[in-house]
């Protein structure tokens, strides 16, 4: 159910790690990095709550989720083989817009797709293997390219303003079969039965499809938002603009600020951003561990007190990077970060799905999303002149001020009251023996 996950991460985890790379490759400066990549998020508060209620109506014979996950998943792998070979900055932009809504429109289904098919006991459990394939996508696709030209020997560097190094390419068409390869395998091994009354499912399309339908649809659930989803939102807001910053600034802060490099076409700023793709890795990697303990941490505490925790050490590790004495010593805080990363991909929806009223959980998980990209479109807008104004377009102060959103956030996820386990988010899909086991 969750395999897909492994190529979707694998293709954000080249984005997250080479994209701000390419920029700079392609001229950009540092203060100019956040309003580039201010397509995407802002498309994702578009595509988000759309595609959410269009896979909570849709129904064929790919099922009611699994045909977005394949769209998505074609038109990502499209926009990953072409975004390294970008012939200009604005290309580049507009290449990384085309892969952050194709990534949208496979991941937000996801969510819901385990909601709809899991019993709200094996839900931690659900989320958790989420993490678990994140965290190997992302540990593969940030090794990649130190990987290809380290083992491999391919072209580490770059003899031009605005030719990409050779691994990178090869890391991103990698990465598009990846991505489309794994989610085929959801897409054709996975079964999602269909409604009991399909006639009841079809007048349910009628009312809650088209522009005006979804539009209202969206509205309605805002307006019924439940509380422990509000509560959520400014907890989601403050991780992810701590997370963000780390998005932006992380490889680059590791060339220019802990490896020296002052042009972006030499050998050693390529050996600092393979460097950070390892220290990615490195964090990705315990993502991937910590997601095994997740689930007792939770069972052990409660959901929030263990996410709190869980951002308390991403905190600790992105400051402690400003007194680290040599590139060497970075993965060292790489620890904490990937503990609050392997949290921040889980327990927020485990979370929220028991507060989630049946039969709306891919709108409601649109919206939820929507707390993601809005703290990511505030970081577009407002960092570039924090940079330019205020830190001096020093790249590690960014990646800090993301370890201190972190802490913030820790007080508001210890006030979010988490609904009572009940069978909210089973789908109309599930059959009555399923129905009866949520309930169970």
């Amino acid at each position: 159910m969750s395999f897909g996950f492994f190529g979707i991460q694998f293709g954000w985890g080249l984005q997250m790690a080479n994209t701000s790379a390419i920029f700079e490759h392609l001229g950009a400066h540092a203060d100019q990095i956040p309003i580039l990549w201010l397509a995407a998020p802002l498309t994702g508060l578009v595509v988000q709550p759309i595609i959410g209620n269009l896979s909570d109506n849709t129904w064929g014979f790919l099922g009611r989720r699994r045909p977005y996950f394949l769209v998505g998943a074609i038109l990502a792998s499209l926009a990953l083989i072409w975004l390294p070979n970008s012939g200009s900055l604005w290309m580049a932009v507009g290449l990384l817009w085309l892969l952050d809504t194709a990534a949208n429109i496979s991941m937000e289904p996801f969510r819901a797709f385990v909601g709809d098919l899991l019993p709200a006991k094996q839900r931690t459990k659900g989320f958790a293997m989420q993490s678990l394939f994140i965290g190997l996508g992302a540990v593969l696709a940030s090794a990649m390219p130190w990987l290809l030209s380290n083992v491999l020997e391919l072209s580490a560097n770059s003899t031009t303003n605005n030719s990409v190094p050779q691994a990178v390419k090869i890391s991103f068409y990698i990465g598009a079969a990846f991505f489309l390869g794994t989610v085929m395998w959801t897409v054709f091994t996975t079964e999602e039965r269909p409604p009991r009354d399909m006639e009841a499912f079809r007048e349910q399309q009628e009312r809650r499809l088209g522009i005006g339908a979804t539009v209202r649809e969206i509205y309605t659930a805002f307006k019924q938002m439940p509380p422990t989803m509000r509560q959520l939102a400014w907890v989601q807001g403050f991780s992810w603009l701590g997370m963000y910053c780390v998005f932006l600034y992380f490889p680059p802060a590791i060339a220019h600020n802990l490896f020296g490099a002052t042009d972006e076409t030499s050998a050693l700023y390529s050996q600092g951003i393979e460097w950070a793709g390892l220290c990615i890795a490195a964090y990705n990697a315990v993502c991937f561990f910590a997601s095994f303990l997740l689930p007792k941490l939770a069972a052990a505490t409660s959901r929030p007190i263990a996410h709190a925790l869980c951002l308390a050490c991403g905190g600790v590790g992105l400051i402690s990077l400003w007194f680290v004495p040599s590139p060497a010593w970075v993965p060292l805080p790489m620890i904490g970060l990937g503990v609050a990363w392997s949290s921040i991909l889980s327990l927020p929806y485990a979370m929220l799905v028991g507060s989630l009223p049946a039969k709306k959980g891919g709108i409601y998980m649109g919206i939820f999303n929507m707390f993601i990209v809005l703290p990511e479109i505030i970081v577009s807008l407002g960092l570039g002149w924090i940079m330019a104004h205020l830190l001096d377009n020093n790249r590690l102060l960014a990646v800090i001020l993301g370890g201190v959103c972190f802490i913030i956030a820790i007080p508001f996820t210890l006030r979010v009251q988490e609904a009572s386990a009940q069978p909210l988010m089973q789908s109309s899909l599930g059959s009555s023996r399923e129905t009866e086991v949520v309930a169970k």
